[in-house]
């Protein structure tokens, strides 16, 4: 039996990342503004993650590790997102 996925759920999933991801904007931003070959490593790195996140992201569907309906591939792709900007929370955390 498979497990019904709840759009609330979903919806609140969402907005967790967005404050998620607006909180590693701000850790970053300092280093960022700061200049120099560490914003440099910073901005490089960024881009890189989002990169390597949306292709992994993409195999995912590919290979259908997303589920097989709307909601289940929403849900798993913020998860997905989660795991990411998570990591870079704690990386950016720590000074």
């Amino acid at each position: 039996m498979t497990q019904r996925i709840d759009p609330m759920s979903v919806a609140l999933g969402y907005w967790q990342l967005g404050l998620e991801a607006a909180e590693v904007i701000g850790l970053r931003l300092p280093k960022l503004l700061a200049g120099g070959s560490a914003a440099a490593f910073e901005a490089q790195r960024m881009v890189g993650e989002k990169i390597e996140a949306a292709a992994l992201l993409h195999w995912k569907a590919m290979t259908g590790a997303l589920g097989t309906t709307p909601l289940s591939v929403m849900q798993r792709s913020t998860t997905h997102y989660r795991q990411a900007v998570r990591r870079n929370r704690r990386r950016l955390g720590k000074r």
